[in-house]
């Protein structure tokens, strides 16, 4: 019953209407040509962080849904991945760090990863952030901040007070950005809602709502963006660019930041079972 009650929560997701830019990759694996890439930055993506309990572990077996599949990494697996980039001695950098080392102009030497989490729901606290403190790892968390406290998707968003809580203890291992106020959504076609046509001063004033709401809860203005659904039409684009965003604007797409990559469209890669050994097998070269 547990395990019906969660595939049900979980909530629909069409792969076939919408798609982020995965390359020619369907399994979100990192490209060949991608993987030719001697130095440079893995954005990570994590959606959710699920314990391994009977009732999830059913649920994964009984549902193809895609935010079981694609966008939800058990904790065992999330722990061995953090473990193994402590082990390889991988560079775990902020955004901040990264936009410092884009702003020098110096080539990128070396690998690094940079870590961020979509939506902040409660997984991301109570699961993944005592293995971030555990490893001294930065990373950075996308708040909708619109939506804080609400159950949707299948899981829980954290509230303000717990986002806050959770800043407190990790302090500047933890960053926070945007990820709209209330635009994380899409169309009854499937389409995101600010992809529209008609919907470019709606997303103006969605972001400036956003990060009102940021300053108001935290003191300061978010400095790095995430797109939710992965990406933006051209004038909403040029709109963000001239947002003082100096930590970057982030898409969901396959690829690694280059000294090539611009900062106002950083790729990140979704981590999941597919996307995964391909990421491995590039940092341990």
């Amino acid at each position: 019953m547990v395990a019906i009650l969660i595939v049900i929560g979980m909530g629909f997701t069409v792969k076939k209407d919408f798609q982020f830019d995965k390359g020619s990759n369907e399994n979100y694996a990192l490209t060949p040509d991608a993987a030719k890439a001697k130095n440079g930055v893995i954005i990570f993506c994590y959606h959710r962080v699920l314990r391994n309990t009977l009732g999830v572990d059913t649920a994964r077996l009984l549902s193809s849904n895609s935010q079981l599949h694609d966008f939800d990494v058990p904790l065992d697996q999330f722990a061995k991945q953090m473990a193994f980039l402590k082990r390889q001695h991988i560079r775990v950098i902020s955004t901040a760090q990264l936009a410092k080392m884009k702003a020098s102009g110096q080539p990128i030497k070396g690998k690094y990863a940079v870590l961020t989490f979509d939506d902040i729901d409660r997984t991301t606290i109570d699961n993944a952030l005592p293995i971030m403190k555990k490893y001294k790892f930065p990373f950075t968390t996308f708040v909708i901040t619109g939506n804080t406290g609400r159950y949707r998707e299948g899981t829980q968003l954290a509230t303000w007070s717990q986002i806050k809580s959770a800043k407190k203890s990790a302090g500047s291992l933890m960053t926070l950005g945007l990820h709209t106020n209330d635009m994380h959504y899409l169309t009854k076609k499937f389409q995101p809602i600010f992809d529209q046509p008609n919907q470019y001063h709606n997303f103006v004033k969605d972001f400036k709502k956003s990060q009102a709401k940021m300053k108001q809860e935290t003191g300061h203005y978010g400095q790095v963006f995430a797109y939710p659904y992965g990406a933006g039409p051209k004038r909403i684009n040029q709109f963000l660019t001239r947002q003082h965003l100096n930590q970057g604007i982030m898409l969901l797409k396959v690829g690694v930041v280059t000294n090539q990559t611009n900062m106002n469209a950083l790729p990140r890669m979704i981590i999941n079972s597919n996307s995964w050994p391909s990421i491995q097998k590039w940092l341990s070269k």
